[in-house]
């Protein structure tokens, strides 16, 4: 399974990501399941048919998607073949790879971000790392050129309203800690493909990088992070 803020967790995960799971019957059937079948902690992320568990121990990870694949087979459901994956992920995993001379740990997508294993540069301690699935980057940016080319004759302050809200719409998701990278990466080819459209706006369009730099500065928000780490948003505060 994953778990998002993990810090401290032998985890094994398991992601049945893009499976179609009745989901009364697996929240039911899973919390039963952890309360009376696992012999170690078991934390499960759902949303929607995209569900990520994370079991301390290996052994309870192979028998819950054994467990889980015999009960779904009863109602004629099954778990998406080419989504559902055991790995091995989190505190120790790194660690544990290299002392069996493996490679690095398997990284699993989920809600938009494909979730690594990192470490802290300084110290060595272990922090999930997220990024932007690079495939639905490629797949907005796309988007977004054919939207400019639609809007290229209309005013330059319309196009850079509409495009403001676009940038930070983005941004508002997928400002993460880990993700600075791919936040300026998405405001870059932005900006690249608006100068592009509004050079072929005219043949003898004179605009450059420098010259449009300005009007990039004006319209398009500079990335930053804007959501903390789970186990910081999740931390409860209790009045004393």
């Amino acid at each position: 399974m994953k778990r998002t803020w993990t810090s401290d967790w032998r985890n094994y995960t398991v992601a049945c990501t893009g499976a179609r799971i009745a989901r009364n019957l697996f929240d039911l059937w899973v919390q039963h399941w952890r309360k009376h079948r696992a012999a170690g902690e078991v934390i499960v992320v759902r949303y929607a048919d995209d569900s990520v568990l994370g079991f301390q121990s290996r052994t309870d990870a192979e028998r819950f998607l054994r467990e889980w694949r015999e009960r779904l087979q009863r109602f004629g459901l099954e778990l998406h073949p080419g989504k559902t994956r055991l790995i091995e992920f989190g505190r120790f995993a790194i660690q544990g790879r290299k002392r069996r001379d493996e490679r690095k740990p398997e990284t699993f997508n989920f809600l938009g971000f494909t979730h690594i294993c990192g470490q802290g540069w300084k110290n060595g301690k272990f922090f999930v790392l997220r990024k932007t699935i690079r495939a639905r980057l490629i797949a907005k940016l796309k988007q977004v050129k054919a939207a400019l080319r639609v809007r290229m004759h209309q005013p330059l302050a319309e196009v850079g309203k509409w495009l403001r809200s676009v940038v930070q719409g983005y941004f508002n998701y997928h400002a993460v800690p880990g993700n600075f990278a791919r936040l300026w990466s998405f405001r870059f080819e932005i900006r690249k493909r608006w100068l592009q459209v509004i050079r072929r706006r005219s043949q003898r369009s004179r605009n450059t990088w420098e010259l449009f730099e300005h009007i990039a500065e004006q319209w398009l928000p500079r990335p930053r992070i804007l959501h903390p780490y789970p186990m910081v948003r999740f931390d409860a505060k209790y009045l004393r």
